[in-house]
Protein backbone atom coordinates (compact mmCIF):
# COMPACT_ATOMS: atom_id res chain seq x y z
CA UNK A 1 0.00 0.00 0.00
CA UNK A 2 0.93 3.42 -0.84
CA UNK A 3 1.70 6.28 2.46
CA UNK A 4 -2.08 7.66 2.19
CA UNK A 5 -2.99 3.36 2.91
CA UNK A 6 0.06 3.06 5.47
CA UNK A 7 -1.61 6.24 7.09
CA UNK A 8 -5.30 5.25 7.28
CA UNK A 9 -4.26 2.19 8.37
CA UNK A 10 -2.04 2.97 11.68
CA UNK A 11 -4.79 5.26 12.38
CA UNK A 12 -7.86 3.24 12.34
CA UNK A 13 -5.28 0.64 14.33
CA UNK A 14 -5.15 3.65 17.04
CA UNK A 15 -8.53 5.03 17.09
CA UNK A 16 -11.90 3.32 17.06
CA UNK A 17 -13.48 6.06 15.46
CA UNK A 18 -11.49 6.66 12.22
CA UNK A 19 -13.27 9.31 10.21
CA UNK A 20 -14.72 7.51 6.75
CA UNK A 21 -12.34 7.57 4.32
CA UNK A 22 -14.43 9.92 2.04
CA UNK A 23 -17.58 12.07 3.15
CA UNK A 24 -19.54 14.36 0.92
CA UNK A 25 -22.56 17.01 1.69
CA UNK A 26 -25.10 18.89 -0.53
CA UNK A 27 -22.46 18.52 -3.44
CA UNK A 28 -23.46 20.35 -7.12
CA UNK A 29 -22.53 21.02 -10.33
CA UNK A 30 -24.42 23.05 -13.37
CA UNK A 31 -22.98 23.23 -16.82
CA UNK A 32 -24.57 26.54 -18.60
CA UNK A 33 -26.96 27.18 -16.09
CA UNK A 34 -28.69 23.74 -16.52
CA UNK A 35 -27.87 21.35 -12.99
CA UNK A 36 -26.34 18.64 -13.31
CA UNK A 37 -25.59 17.38 -9.83
CA UNK A 38 -27.73 19.12 -6.93
CA UNK A 39 -27.01 16.69 -3.55
CA UNK A 40 -24.87 14.49 -3.77
CA UNK A 41 -24.35 12.65 -0.64
CA UNK A 42 -22.24 9.66 0.23
CA UNK A 43 -19.58 8.75 2.85
CA UNK A 44 -17.33 5.81 2.13
CA UNK A 45 -15.78 3.85 5.40
CA UNK A 46 -12.38 1.90 4.81
CA UNK A 47 -12.50 -1.74 3.99
CA UNK A 48 -15.98 -1.62 2.22
CA UNK A 49 -17.87 -1.86 -1.15
CA UNK A 50 -20.42 1.09 -1.52
CA UNK A 51 -22.75 0.92 -4.76
CA UNK A 52 -23.38 4.10 -6.17
CA UNK A 53 -26.72 3.47 -7.70
CA UNK A 54 -29.11 5.53 -10.04
CA UNK A 55 -30.49 5.78 -13.82
CA UNK A 56 -27.99 7.52 -16.78
CA UNK A 57 -28.69 10.98 -16.16
CA UNK A 58 -28.53 10.92 -12.48
CA UNK A 59 -25.64 12.96 -11.75
CA UNK A 60 -23.52 9.51 -10.70
CA UNK A 61 -20.54 10.75 -13.20
CA UNK A 62 -20.54 14.30 -12.46
CA UNK A 63 -20.37 13.31 -8.72
CA UNK A 64 -17.26 10.97 -9.42
CA UNK A 65 -15.43 13.09 -11.61
CA UNK A 66 -15.75 15.69 -8.62
CA UNK A 67 -14.14 13.61 -6.35
CA UNK A 68 -11.43 12.24 -8.84
CA UNK A 69 -10.62 16.07 -9.76
CA UNK A 70 -11.61 16.07 -13.00
CA UNK A 71 -14.51 18.71 -11.98
CA UNK A 72 -14.63 21.27 -9.92
CA UNK A 73 -18.02 21.33 -7.86
CA UNK A 74 -20.10 24.69 -7.83
CA UNK A 75 -21.29 23.95 -3.94
CA UNK A 76 -21.11 21.18 -1.06
CA UNK A 77 -17.91 19.67 0.30
CA UNK A 78 -15.97 16.83 0.25
CA UNK A 79 -14.01 14.89 3.32
CA UNK A 80 -11.09 12.89 2.80
CA UNK A 81 -10.41 11.43 6.02
CA UNK A 82 -12.22 13.89 7.73
CA UNK A 83 -10.20 16.72 6.31
CA UNK A 84 -11.98 19.12 3.95
CA UNK A 85 -10.03 18.72 0.48
CA UNK A 86 -11.18 21.05 -3.21
CA UNK A 87 -8.92 18.68 -5.66
CA UNK A 88 -8.01 20.93 -9.04
CA UNK A 89 -7.02 18.25 -11.19
CA UNK A 90 -6.66 14.25 -10.87
CA UNK A 91 -3.23 14.19 -10.03
CA UNK A 92 -3.83 15.42 -6.94
CA UNK A 93 -6.69 12.84 -6.60
CA UNK A 94 -4.09 9.92 -7.13
CA UNK A 95 -1.44 11.57 -4.83
CA UNK A 96 -3.88 11.35 -2.15
CA UNK A 97 -4.59 7.95 -2.75
CA UNK A 98 -7.60 8.03 -4.87
CA UNK A 99 -7.89 6.01 -8.38
CA UNK A 100 -10.94 5.54 -10.89
CA UNK A 101 -11.98 2.94 -13.16
CA UNK A 102 -14.09 4.17 -15.95
CA UNK A 103 -16.26 2.10 -18.50
CA UNK A 104 -14.78 4.56 -21.11
CA UNK A 105 -11.47 2.75 -22.32
CA UNK A 106 -8.04 4.32 -22.88
CA UNK A 107 -5.74 2.46 -23.91
CA UNK A 108 -2.50 3.14 -26.08
CA UNK A 109 -2.81 0.11 -28.65
CA UNK A 110 0.97 0.63 -30.22
CA UNK A 111 2.09 -0.58 -26.15
CA UNK A 112 2.12 -3.50 -24.50
CA UNK A 113 0.29 -5.15 -21.59
CA UNK A 114 2.57 -4.07 -19.19
CA UNK A 115 3.68 -0.53 -20.98
CA UNK A 116 0.00 0.62 -20.67
CA UNK A 117 -0.08 -0.90 -17.18
CA UNK A 118 2.67 1.32 -15.58
CA UNK A 119 2.99 3.82 -18.26
CA UNK A 120 5.16 6.63 -16.45
CA UNK A 121 5.89 4.57 -13.32
CA UNK A 122 8.03 2.01 -15.66
CA UNK A 123 11.06 0.60 -13.34
CA UNK A 124 14.44 2.37 -15.26
CA UNK A 125 18.01 1.49 -14.89
CA UNK A 126 19.95 4.55 -13.89
CA UNK A 127 16.54 6.61 -13.34
CA UNK A 128 16.52 6.58 -17.29
CA UNK A 129 16.44 3.60 -19.36
CA UNK A 130 13.41 1.33 -18.94
CA UNK A 131 13.90 -1.82 -17.25
CA UNK A 132 11.82 -3.87 -19.47
CA UNK A 133 12.99 -7.17 -17.83
CA UNK A 134 11.51 -6.12 -14.36
CA UNK A 135 8.20 -4.18 -16.13
CA UNK A 136 7.17 -7.59 -17.21
CA UNK A 137 8.00 -9.94 -14.43
CA UNK A 138 6.11 -7.17 -12.46
CA UNK A 139 3.24 -7.12 -14.43
CA UNK A 140 3.02 -10.91 -14.01
CA UNK A 141 2.81 -11.09 -10.46
CA UNK A 142 0.27 -8.45 -10.25
CA UNK A 143 -1.44 -10.32 -13.00
CA UNK A 144 -1.08 -13.48 -11.36
CA UNK A 145 -2.06 -12.35 -8.05
CA UNK A 146 -5.68 -10.52 -9.66
CA UNK A 147 -6.19 -14.09 -11.52
CA UNK A 148 -6.33 -12.27 -14.85
CA UNK A 149 -4.88 -14.32 -17.93
CA UNK A 150 -3.36 -11.69 -19.94
CA UNK A 151 0.42 -12.19 -21.38
CA UNK A 152 2.38 -8.89 -20.26
CA UNK A 153 4.19 -8.64 -23.87
CA UNK A 154 0.94 -8.87 -25.45
CA UNK A 155 0.05 -5.31 -27.30
CA UNK A 156 -2.66 -3.45 -26.97
CA UNK A 157 -4.53 -3.70 -30.34
CA UNK A 158 -4.19 -7.45 -30.22
CA UNK A 159 -6.99 -7.76 -27.22
CA UNK A 160 -10.13 -7.83 -27.04
CA UNK A 161 -12.46 -5.48 -25.69
CA UNK A 162 -13.33 -7.68 -22.52
CA UNK A 163 -9.32 -8.12 -22.27
CA UNK A 164 -8.79 -4.37 -22.62
CA UNK A 165 -11.26 -3.48 -19.90
CA UNK A 166 -8.64 -6.12 -17.29
CA UNK A 167 -6.10 -4.29 -18.07
CA UNK A 168 -7.86 -0.60 -17.01
CA UNK A 169 -8.79 -2.94 -13.81
CA UNK A 170 -5.01 -4.28 -13.21
CA UNK A 171 -3.73 -0.44 -13.73
CA UNK A 172 -5.93 0.56 -11.10
CA UNK A 173 -5.56 -2.23 -8.39
CA UNK A 174 -1.36 -1.26 -9.48
CA UNK A 175 -1.87 1.97 -7.63
CA UNK A 176 -2.26 0.41 -4.69
CA UNK A 177 -4.63 3.38 -3.86
CA UNK A 178 -6.63 3.66 -0.50
CA UNK A 179 -10.06 4.67 -2.37
CA UNK A 180 -10.92 2.96 -5.53
CA UNK A 181 -13.96 4.01 -7.83
CA UNK A 182 -15.28 1.74 -10.49
CA UNK A 183 -17.35 3.29 -12.97
CA UNK A 184 -19.42 -0.15 -14.57
CA UNK A 185 -15.90 -2.14 -14.30
CA UNK A 186 -17.96 -5.26 -15.82
CA UNK A 187 -19.56 -3.94 -18.64
CA UNK A 188 -17.20 -5.59 -20.98
CA UNK A 189 -16.33 -8.88 -19.16
CA UNK A 190 -18.63 -12.32 -18.73
CA UNK A 191 -19.43 -13.74 -15.57
CA UNK A 192 -16.27 -16.19 -14.88
CA UNK A 193 -13.97 -12.75 -15.13
CA UNK A 194 -16.30 -10.56 -13.01
CA UNK A 195 -16.07 -13.57 -10.25
CA UNK A 196 -12.24 -13.17 -10.49
CA UNK A 197 -12.55 -9.37 -10.14
CA UNK A 198 -14.60 -9.97 -6.93
CA UNK A 199 -12.12 -12.21 -5.34
CA UNK A 200 -9.38 -9.44 -6.27
CA UNK A 201 -12.09 -6.79 -4.31
CA UNK A 202 -12.11 -8.80 -1.01
CA UNK A 203 -8.75 -8.76 -1.07
CA UNK A 204 -8.00 -5.29 -1.07
CA UNK A 205 -10.90 -4.65 0.75
CA UNK A 206 -9.76 -7.30 3.70
CA UNK A 207 -6.29 -4.68 3.45
CA UNK A 208 -8.64 -2.06 4.36
CA UNK A 209 -9.28 -0.40 0.81
CA UNK A 210 -12.81 1.51 0.05
CA UNK A 211 -14.31 0.65 -2.91
CA UNK A 212 -17.11 2.73 -4.62
CA UNK A 213 -18.62 0.68 -7.18
CA UNK A 214 -21.03 1.76 -10.17
CA UNK A 215 -23.23 -1.23 -11.62
CA UNK A 216 -26.00 -1.46 -14.24
CA UNK A 217 -26.23 -4.99 -12.90
CA UNK A 218 -28.20 -4.91 -10.05
CA UNK A 219 -27.42 -8.99 -8.82
CA UNK A 220 -23.62 -7.42 -9.14
CA UNK A 221 -24.55 -4.72 -6.28
CA UNK A 222 -26.10 -7.52 -4.06
CA UNK A 223 -23.27 -9.72 -4.51
CA UNK A 224 -20.48 -7.41 -3.87
CA UNK A 225 -21.51 -4.03 -2.09
CA UNK A 226 -21.98 -3.98 1.38
CA UNK A 227 -23.82 -0.47 1.29
CA UNK A 228 -25.88 1.43 -1.15
CA UNK A 229 -26.41 5.26 -2.29
CA UNK A 230 -28.95 6.35 -4.50
CA UNK A 231 -29.04 9.13 -6.76
CA UNK A 232 -31.84 10.36 -9.12
CA UNK A 233 -32.20 13.22 -10.90
CA UNK A 234 -28.91 14.49 -9.69
CA UNK A 235 -29.91 14.38 -5.90
CA UNK A 236 -29.75 11.92 -2.93
CA UNK A 237 -32.26 9.61 -2.54
CA UNK A 238 -31.44 7.04 -0.51
CA UNK A 239 -28.25 5.34 1.22
CA UNK A 240 -28.21 2.19 3.56
CA UNK A 241 -27.07 -1.02 3.82
CA UNK A 242 -27.53 -3.50 0.90
CA UNK A 243 -28.60 -6.91 3.25
CA UNK A 244 -31.98 -4.68 4.48
CA UNK A 245 -33.11 -4.21 0.84
CA UNK A 246 -34.49 -6.22 -2.05
CA UNK A 247 -33.93 -5.89 -5.90
CA UNK A 248 -37.01 -4.58 -6.40
CA UNK A 249 -36.67 -1.74 -3.60
CA UNK A 250 -33.26 -0.48 -5.57
CA UNK A 251 -35.20 -0.74 -8.89
CA UNK A 252 -38.12 1.52 -7.30
CA UNK A 253 -35.28 4.08 -5.65
CA UNK A 254 -33.52 4.08 -9.22
CA UNK A 255 -36.34 4.81 -11.46
CA UNK A 256 -38.96 6.24 -9.42
CA UNK A 257 -41.54 4.30 -9.95
CA UNK A 258 -42.29 0.31 -10.21
CA UNK A 259 -41.31 -1.57 -13.17
CA UNK A 260 -43.45 -3.84 -14.65
CA UNK A 261 -41.75 -7.11 -16.89
CA UNK A 262 -43.03 -7.54 -20.34
CA UNK A 263 -43.51 -11.17 -20.70
CA UNK A 264 -41.40 -12.84 -22.65
CA UNK A 265 -43.59 -14.49 -25.08
CA UNK A 266 -42.93 -17.69 -26.95
CA UNK A 267 -42.36 -17.56 -30.73
CA UNK A 268 -45.13 -18.77 -32.61
CA UNK A 269 -43.67 -20.32 -35.66
CA UNK A 270 -46.06 -20.76 -38.92
CA UNK A 271 -44.85 -24.13 -38.80
CA UNK A 272 -42.36 -26.37 -37.76
CA UNK A 273 -40.67 -27.04 -41.50
CA UNK A 274 -41.06 -22.90 -42.74
CA UNK A 275 -37.47 -21.80 -44.03
CA UNK A 276 -35.52 -20.01 -41.40
CA UNK A 277 -34.54 -16.22 -42.05
CA UNK A 278 -31.23 -16.44 -40.82
CA UNK A 279 -29.17 -19.79 -41.43
CA UNK A 280 -25.73 -20.44 -40.68
CA UNK A 281 -24.12 -22.93 -42.03
CA UNK A 282 -20.87 -24.66 -40.93
CA UNK A 283 -18.81 -21.12 -40.23
CA UNK A 284 -15.53 -21.57 -39.08
CA UNK A 285 -12.79 -18.91 -38.41
CA UNK A 286 -9.20 -19.77 -37.10
CA UNK A 287 -7.96 -19.36 -33.95
CA UNK A 288 -11.74 -18.16 -33.54
CA UNK A 289 -14.48 -20.38 -33.48
CA UNK A 290 -14.93 -23.87 -35.14
CA UNK A 291 -17.85 -25.23 -37.65
CA UNK A 292 -20.98 -23.57 -36.23
CA UNK A 293 -24.20 -24.21 -36.82
CA UNK A 294 -27.37 -22.44 -36.34
CA UNK A 295 -30.47 -20.72 -37.55
CA UNK A 296 -33.08 -18.22 -36.49
CA UNK A 297 -36.90 -17.87 -37.61
CA UNK A 298 -39.07 -15.09 -38.40
CA UNK A 299 -40.38 -13.64 -34.75
CA UNK A 300 -37.75 -15.63 -32.97
CA UNK A 301 -34.95 -14.16 -30.70
CA UNK A 302 -31.92 -16.39 -30.30
CA UNK A 303 -29.74 -15.54 -27.18
CA UNK A 304 -26.01 -16.36 -27.65
CA UNK A 305 -23.95 -17.33 -24.22
CA UNK A 306 -20.42 -18.08 -23.40
CA UNK A 307 -17.70 -17.12 -21.18
CA UNK A 308 -14.60 -14.42 -22.65
CA UNK A 309 -13.00 -16.22 -25.31
CA UNK A 310 -15.75 -18.57 -26.25
CA UNK A 311 -15.83 -17.03 -29.73
CA UNK A 312 -19.60 -15.65 -29.11
CA UNK A 313 -18.69 -11.96 -30.37
CA UNK A 314 -16.36 -12.86 -33.19
CA UNK A 315 -18.80 -15.13 -34.43
CA UNK A 316 -21.73 -12.56 -34.83
CA UNK A 317 -19.14 -10.25 -36.90
CA UNK A 318 -18.30 -13.03 -38.89
CA UNK A 319 -21.61 -13.37 -39.85
CA UNK A 320 -22.57 -9.65 -40.47
CA UNK A 321 -19.46 -10.22 -42.50
CA UNK A 322 -16.86 -7.56 -40.72
CA UNK A 323 -14.23 -10.82 -40.95
CA UNK A 324 -14.10 -13.83 -43.75
CA UNK A 325 -14.80 -17.20 -42.78
CA UNK A 326 -12.30 -20.22 -43.17
CA UNK A 327 -15.55 -22.21 -44.66
CA UNK A 328 -19.03 -22.07 -44.48
CA UNK A 329 -22.02 -20.05 -45.45
CA UNK A 330 -24.67 -17.41 -44.29
CA UNK A 331 -27.71 -16.98 -45.78
CA UNK A 332 -30.56 -14.38 -45.06
CA UNK A 333 -34.20 -15.45 -46.05
CA UNK A 334 -32.75 -18.34 -48.44
CA UNK A 335 -30.38 -15.95 -50.23
CA UNK A 336 -26.51 -15.99 -49.55
CA UNK A 337 -24.73 -13.67 -48.13
CA UNK A 338 -21.31 -12.53 -49.85
CA UNK A 339 -18.46 -13.27 -46.87
CA UNK A 340 -16.73 -9.96 -45.62
CA UNK A 341 -18.60 -7.59 -47.31
CA UNK A 342 -20.88 -5.60 -44.65
CA UNK A 343 -22.18 -3.40 -47.22
CA UNK A 344 -23.86 -6.23 -49.13
CA UNK A 345 -25.21 -7.87 -45.44
CA UNK A 346 -27.17 -4.35 -45.04
CA UNK A 347 -28.76 -4.51 -48.65
CA UNK A 348 -29.64 -7.73 -47.62
CA UNK A 349 -31.45 -6.66 -44.58
CA UNK A 350 -28.94 -7.86 -41.87
CA UNK A 351 -28.36 -4.86 -38.84
CA UNK A 352 -25.72 -5.17 -36.55
CA UNK A 353 -25.43 -3.62 -32.83
CA UNK A 354 -21.65 -3.77 -31.74
CA UNK A 355 -20.64 -4.03 -28.35
CA UNK A 356 -18.66 -0.67 -27.84
CA UNK A 357 -21.16 1.80 -29.20
CA UNK A 358 -18.70 4.65 -28.79
CA UNK A 359 -16.00 3.06 -30.44
CA UNK A 360 -18.19 1.65 -33.85
CA UNK A 361 -21.07 2.60 -33.17
CA UNK A 362 -21.55 6.06 -33.06
CA UNK A 363 -19.43 9.01 -34.56
CA UNK A 364 -19.09 10.75 -31.69
CA UNK A 365 -18.50 14.33 -32.99
CA UNK A 366 -21.73 14.37 -35.03
CA UNK A 367 -25.43 14.52 -34.40
CA UNK A 368 -28.13 12.83 -32.94
CA UNK A 369 -29.99 12.83 -36.41
CA UNK A 370 -26.62 12.48 -38.32
CA UNK A 371 -25.77 9.27 -36.57
CA UNK A 372 -29.60 7.72 -37.25
CA UNK A 373 -29.47 8.55 -40.96
CA UNK A 374 -25.73 7.74 -41.18
CA UNK A 375 -26.72 3.81 -42.51
CA UNK A 376 -29.44 5.00 -44.69
CA UNK A 377 -27.69 7.98 -46.78
CA UNK A 378 -27.07 5.93 -49.46
CA UNK A 379 -31.24 5.58 -50.41
CA UNK A 380 -31.39 8.98 -49.02
CA UNK A 381 -29.66 10.45 -52.05
CA UNK A 382 -29.55 11.46 -55.64
CA UNK A 383 -26.51 12.29 -57.25
CA UNK A 384 -24.66 12.99 -54.36
CA UNK A 385 -27.31 15.38 -52.71
CA UNK A 386 -29.63 14.14 -49.79
CA UNK A 387 -33.08 14.59 -49.59
CA UNK A 388 -32.89 16.18 -46.52
CA UNK A 389 -37.05 16.36 -46.12
CA UNK A 390 -36.51 12.72 -46.80
CA UNK A 391 -33.91 12.60 -44.01
CA UNK A 392 -35.68 14.62 -41.35
CA UNK A 393 -38.99 12.26 -41.71
CA UNK A 394 -36.96 9.30 -41.29
CA UNK A 395 -35.03 10.91 -38.35
CA UNK A 396 -38.33 11.88 -36.42
CA UNK A 397 -39.61 8.62 -37.12
CA UNK A 398 -37.09 6.78 -35.76
CA UNK A 399 -36.78 8.85 -32.32
CA UNK A 400 -40.68 8.53 -31.75
CA UNK A 401 -40.10 4.53 -32.35
CA UNK A 402 -37.39 4.27 -29.94
CA UNK A 403 -38.24 6.90 -27.41
CA UNK A 404 -35.02 9.03 -28.13
CA UNK A 405 -35.00 11.70 -25.53
CA UNK A 406 -33.49 14.40 -26.34
CA UNK A 407 -34.02 18.14 -26.50
CA UNK A 408 -33.06 17.96 -30.32
CA UNK A 409 -31.97 16.02 -33.01
CA UNK A 410 -28.85 18.74 -33.80
CA UNK A 411 -27.75 18.41 -30.46
CA UNK A 412 -24.17 16.41 -30.35
CA UNK A 413 -24.91 12.67 -29.50
CA UNK A 414 -21.72 13.02 -27.18
CA UNK A 415 -23.58 14.98 -25.15
CA UNK A 416 -26.79 12.08 -24.03
CA UNK A 417 -26.80 9.53 -21.52
CA UNK A 418 -25.58 6.04 -22.41
CA UNK A 419 -29.34 4.72 -22.52
CA UNK A 420 -30.16 7.44 -24.98
CA UNK A 421 -26.75 6.82 -27.05
CA UNK A 422 -27.74 3.21 -27.02
CA UNK A 423 -31.29 4.30 -29.17
CA UNK A 424 -29.76 6.43 -31.05
CA UNK A 425 -27.72 2.89 -31.91
CA UNK A 426 -30.49 0.91 -32.38
CA UNK A 427 -32.35 4.02 -33.89
CA UNK A 428 -29.52 3.98 -37.02
CA UNK A 429 -29.83 0.40 -37.40
CA UNK A 430 -33.47 0.44 -38.03
CA UNK A 431 -32.87 3.13 -40.89
CA UNK A 432 -32.03 0.45 -42.95
CA UNK A 433 -35.14 -1.63 -42.46
CA UNK A 434 -33.81 -4.46 -41.31
CA UNK A 435 -35.37 -8.27 -41.60
CA UNK A 436 -32.45 -9.47 -38.90
CA UNK A 437 -30.86 -7.84 -36.50
CA UNK A 438 -27.42 -8.93 -34.90
CA UNK A 439 -27.12 -7.45 -30.68
CA UNK A 440 -23.62 -7.52 -29.52
CA UNK A 441 -24.22 -6.58 -25.73
CA UNK A 442 -27.46 -4.69 -26.26
CA UNK A 443 -27.69 -3.26 -23.00
CA UNK A 444 -24.11 -2.82 -22.12
CA UNK A 445 -23.62 0.47 -19.51
CA UNK A 446 -27.35 1.29 -19.54
CA UNK A 447 -29.52 1.89 -16.83
CA UNK A 448 -32.46 -0.79 -15.55
CA UNK A 449 -35.05 1.12 -17.18
CA UNK A 450 -33.11 1.96 -20.47
CA UNK A 451 -32.56 -1.99 -20.65
CA UNK A 452 -35.96 -2.95 -19.91
CA UNK A 453 -37.22 -0.55 -22.90
CA UNK A 454 -34.33 -2.36 -25.42
CA UNK A 455 -35.90 -5.66 -23.97
CA UNK A 456 -39.16 -4.75 -25.23
CA UNK A 457 -38.27 -3.46 -28.47
CA UNK A 458 -36.56 -6.89 -29.21
CA UNK A 459 -39.41 -8.27 -28.50
CA UNK A 460 -41.90 -6.07 -30.66
CA UNK A 461 -39.35 -6.45 -33.24
CA UNK A 462 -39.90 -9.83 -33.59
CA UNK A 463 -43.26 -10.00 -33.21
CA UNK A 464 -43.70 -7.97 -36.47
CA UNK A 465 -41.97 -10.64 -38.07
CA UNK A 466 -38.17 -10.25 -37.66
CA UNK A 467 -35.72 -12.41 -36.55
CA UNK A 468 -32.79 -11.23 -33.37
CA UNK A 469 -29.56 -12.72 -33.04
CA UNK A 470 -28.10 -11.62 -29.32
CA UNK A 471 -24.86 -12.28 -27.59
CA UNK A 472 -24.62 -10.94 -24.03
CA UNK A 473 -22.08 -11.62 -21.04
CA UNK A 474 -25.37 -11.44 -18.55
CA UNK A 475 -26.79 -14.64 -18.01
CA UNK A 476 -30.31 -13.46 -16.49
CA UNK A 477 -30.20 -11.06 -19.63
CA UNK A 478 -30.43 -13.84 -21.84
CA UNK A 479 -33.19 -15.62 -20.17
CA UNK A 480 -34.97 -12.89 -20.28
CA UNK A 481 -34.98 -11.92 -23.77
CA UNK A 482 -34.37 -15.23 -25.75
CA UNK A 483 -36.51 -18.31 -27.05
CA UNK A 484 -33.94 -20.54 -27.59
CA UNK A 485 -30.57 -20.12 -26.24
CA UNK A 486 -27.31 -20.96 -28.03
CA UNK A 487 -23.94 -22.67 -25.98
CA UNK A 488 -20.46 -21.35 -26.80
CA UNK A 489 -17.60 -22.66 -25.04
CA UNK A 490 -14.16 -22.41 -26.38
CA UNK A 491 -14.98 -21.76 -29.90
CA UNK A 492 -17.42 -24.49 -30.09
CA UNK A 493 -21.23 -24.38 -30.58
CA UNK A 494 -21.95 -26.86 -27.46
CA UNK A 495 -26.01 -26.85 -27.12
CA UNK A 496 -28.97 -24.91 -27.97
CA UNK A 497 -31.61 -24.91 -25.67
CA UNK A 498 -34.98 -23.68 -24.87
CA UNK A 499 -34.63 -20.30 -23.33
CA UNK A 500 -38.06 -20.69 -21.39
CA UNK A 501 -37.22 -23.17 -19.36
CA UNK A 502 -33.46 -22.30 -18.72
CA UNK A 503 -31.89 -21.46 -15.68
CA UNK A 504 -28.65 -19.33 -15.18
CA UNK A 505 -27.20 -22.39 -13.35
CA UNK A 506 -27.70 -24.39 -16.90
CA UNK A 507 -26.04 -21.92 -18.35
CA UNK A 508 -23.22 -21.47 -16.46
CA UNK A 509 -22.82 -25.06 -16.37
CA UNK A 510 -22.89 -25.79 -20.28
CA UNK A 511 -20.33 -22.68 -21.25
CA UNK A 512 -18.02 -23.55 -18.56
Amino acid sequence: MNSATQHAKTEGATSGTAAPLIETQGVGKSFDGIPALIDGRLTLQAGSVHALCGGNGAGKSTFLNILMGLLRRDAGEVRLRGQPVDFGSAAEALRQGIAIITQELSPIPGMTVAENIFLGREPRRAGIVVDYRTLFVQTGDLLDRLGFKLNPRALMTTLSLAETQLVEIAKAFSLQSEILIMDEPTSAIGERETDVLFQAIRGVTAQGVGIIYVSHRLSEIFTIADRYTVFRDGKFVESGAVADIDRAHLVRLIVGRELVNAEKRRAELKSESAPPLLEVSQLSRSGEFENVSLTVAAGEVVGIYGLMGSGRSEFLNCVYGLSRPRQGQVRLRGRLLKSGQPAASIRAGLSLITEDRKASGLVLSSSVGQNISLSRLPKLSRLGIIRRKDERRLIERLVEQLRVKTASVDLPVLSMSGGNQQKVVLARCMSTDPVCLLCDEPTRGIDEGSKREVYAFLRQFAAEGGAVLAVSSEAQEILDISDRIAIFRRGRLIDIIDGHSASQETLLHLAS
